[in-house]
């Protein structure tokens, strides 16, 4: 009996000491991987460091420049610091940034998943490889380019797509038309999301093509059609990277700017049809009136851009809880 115990108690054998656990050892301790291990630490507190120094700088400057506002500065349609009394609000500029951005999202991601699509799975290699060199071009082009390009030829041409949305859409009153240059939100939102759709059509391509083969295959095997086996295995694996690609080109929209200051002709109203010349957005707004503004000018437009700055935060954090949410179903853990 006691010999069992003392069996069955006693502690076990070291493991026996190889070369190979010998140079993992040594391998923890050098100093290249100290140095590495170092430089990427560095890294990621690093860009703690660096939003927190934008957040409290943005803070304290819009923090001077409302604490002077006579006006309320979340509902004003007054944008008038220079004043006095200083008088400016953001209404007008939220309502632009947020529709404009909507708009493009709407047109941009089906088009751009349907491209991505195509590219991956319809597509011939070469023509394949051939559109997306094209889409490439794309995201390369300058917002400079977007905005002459939307100004001298996408404006002159809207006519003909106003009057036909004011034609059978008119009665809703979203899509009235008077009349008017087409420099509009519309017109920021149809531009914006040309802008964006590479981003997420590249994105989209690439979690497309990491869909496991051997999914696509029994989908195959059990008789699906190619639809059905982009609805059943493509769509639910790549679900996650689409929202990513879409969060990305969201970003883009909501911070573009003189793409939008070249094709929109700005004005502090905010009207119900969205074919209604005016409007204005955040980063618009920074651009067109920086440079002449006086140091309560420049505070208000900072205090502008803090509220553009959370609302990046707030899309990004609704993105990665909206993945953290579809990664099971997303086949990401495949």
């Amino acid at each position: 009996m006691d010999t069992t115990t003392q069996q069955t108690t006693a502690p076990p054998a070291p493991a026996p000491t190889t070369p190979e656990s010998k140079r993992a050892a040594r391998g923890a301790t050098r100093p290249g991987d100290r140095i590495f291990l170092g430089l990427s630490r560095g890294s990621g507190i690093f860009v703690l460091v660096l939003m927190a120094a934008i957040a409290a700088f943005l803070t304290y400057r819009a923090s001077i420049a409302i604490s002077k506002d006579e006006a309320n500065f979340f509902t004003s349609f007054e944008w008038n610091p220079s004043g006095l009394p200083p008088e400016f609000g953001i209404a007008v500029l939220a309502f632009g940034t947020i529709v404009s951005s909507v708009i493009a999202m709407v047109i941009a991601v089906p088009v751009s998943v349907g491209i991505a699509l195509f590219i991956t799975h319809y597509a011939p290699r070469r023509l394949g490889g051939l559109i997306g060199y094209v889409i490439d071009l794309l995201a390369a082009v300058p917002s400079i380019v977007y905005g002459l390009w939307g100004a001298l030829f996408l404006v002159p041409h809207l006519q003909g797509l106003y009057g036909w949305l004011d034609d059978y859409l008119g009665w809703t009153g979203i899509f009235e038309w008077n009349d008017g240059a087409p420099r509009s939100l519309f017109t920021v939102g149809i531009l914006l999301a040309i802008m964006i759709l590479p981003i997420i059509t590249n994105v989209s391509r690439e979690v497309f093509r990491q869909v496991p083969r051997m999914h696509e295959e029994a989908a195959l095997a059990l008789g699906a059609t190619r639809w059905e086996v982009i609805r059943m295995s493509v769509l639910p694996f790549g679900r996650s990277g689409v929202i990513s690609a879409s969060m990305l080109g969201l970003g883009r929209a909501l911070g573009e700017t003189m793409a939008v200051a070249m094709v929109l002709s700005s004005s502090f109203d905010i009207n119900l049809s969205l074919l209604d010349t005016g409007g204005g957005t955040f980063a618009q707004n920074i651009a067109s009136k920086f440079n002449e503004a006086t140091e309560m000018g420049r505070d208000a437009l900072i205090a502008s851009g803090l509220v553009l700055f959370v609302i990046t935060l707030l899309v990004n954090g609704a993105a990665r809880l909206i993945i953290a949410r579809r990664k099971e179903y997303s086949g990401a853990n495949a």
